[in-house]
Parts: C-alpha cells; structure tokens; sequence
C-alpha cells in the first residue's frame, strides 16, 4: 500500500529523517514511533507531499486515496462540526448528495452529534475526534493518524483505538503516530522505533518477547530528545 525508500529530510544543516525505509501492508496498522524530535511527524508530512524530500522516494498504491488526520488539528472555529466536514468535502470535490449521506454518519462514528455549537467552543479531544471524521471523507483506502488520542481522556482514547479496529477490520490501512505504546500495542500490528531520525527497531506484534514498552526504552535509552 506504501513503501518508503531511503528518506531523507535536512532542516538548518541538520538531517531529521535519516535514510528511512519502511513499507506499510495492505490492510493493517502500522506504527511509527520514537521520542519527541525523533522524526515521525517529518516523515508523515513527506509523505503526503507536505514538505519537499531531500533524498528518496515514497510510492503508493495506484489510485490510492489518503485520509489524514494532523498532531495539532486547526478548523475555522466560527463552523459547526457538520459545516467544517461540508467545506472539507467541497475541497475534495464531493458533491452535496454525498456530502449529506456522509456528514451524519462520521459525526456519529467520532462521537460528535450534529448540532449548532461553534468549533471554537470544542475541547482539544472533540477537535481530534473532528480531525478523524474529516480524515473518513470520501471514503479513503489509507488513513495517516498523526497522535490521534491526543487530548482525549481515558474513555475518549478507548473508543478512539474501538474505532481504529474497526476501520481495520472493514479494510483500511492505517499509519498511526503515538506516544501511548499501551495503545500501539492493542491496535497495531507491526511498526517502528525511530530514533533521531534513523531507524533503530522493527517490531512486529506478539513476536518480539518483550512488551513494547520495555523494547521501546531499550532502543531509545530512556531519553526524550
């Protein structure tokens, strides 16, 4: 589904992403993981064709169609839910058929009714459930999830990793970025350890031995960097 091939991404001299290779499989969910600073949210921007490359290649499945959902995400706060999910859709060229079937339905899914309350009146948690019902439109065979459970409380991350199996199991890919390895662990089925920018472990779910909090410390040697 997709394959990236030796990045590489230089800021103010100094390399963040350093000689990256991964592929991501059809159907399942992947990690990318690794202290602040470490290059997992450079990665995904390169990805998606936010930021230049300064070396390498990232190649995906023809015709794929990618759903994204951002670490901090930003919506015009005078919208209501529904009318973000609605200027979203324009942008992708949705019509208002679809986006009436749709809208309703990935409201429900993240938790968030239809009604007229104001973005700028949502928690952090509500704003990363909205960022996820905007990262479903259309319908996307491969979402990126950039800390999705960010800001979301205990409850709020259990039914934000529920709504994560059950994409997989209706056959999304999803690439996923978190900090909470108890929550990498229950919904992922392989990933990365990255570690100022270089790869430094491939795990692999149920295969390694150890929990993966234990190998995570190990690979970064306890720091925050």
């Amino acid at each position: 589904m997709l394959a990236c091939n030796h990045l590489r991404k230089i800021y103010q001299k100094k390399c963040v992403v350093d000689d990256l290779s991964f592929s991501v499989r059809q159907g399942e969910v992947f990690a990318l993981l690794g202290s602040n600073g470490a290059g997992k949210t450079t990665t995904i921007k390169m990805i998606l064709g936010l930021i230049p490359k300064d070396g390498g290649t990232v190649e995906k499945a023809e015709g794929v169609k990618i759903g994204y959902s951002p670490e901090t995400p930003y919506f015009h706060p005078f919208l209501t839910g529904g009318e973000v999910l609605e200027f979203y859709g324009g942008l992708q060229g949705m019509s208002k058929g679809e986006l009436k079937q749709e809208i309703p339905a990935l409201l429900k899914r993240a938790g968030l009714e239809e009604s007229s309350t104001k973005v700028k009146h949502y928690s952090k948690g509500m704003l990363q459930r909205l960022a996820l019902a905007q990262a479903l439109l259309g319908d996307p065979g491969l979402l990126i999830l950039d800390e999705p459970t960010a800001g979301l409380d205990a409850l709020g991350r259990l039914e934000m990793m529920h709504t994560i199996q059950m994409l997989r199991q209706e056959g999304k890919t999803i690439l996923l970025n978190s900090h909470i390895l108890n929550d990498i662990e229950r919904v992922c089925d392989r990933g990365i350890i990255l570690k100022e920018g270089r790869l430094v472990y491939e795990w692999e779910n149920g295969k390694c031995g150890k929990d993966l909090e234990e190998i995570f410390v190990e690979k970064i040697g306890g720091t925050d960097r």
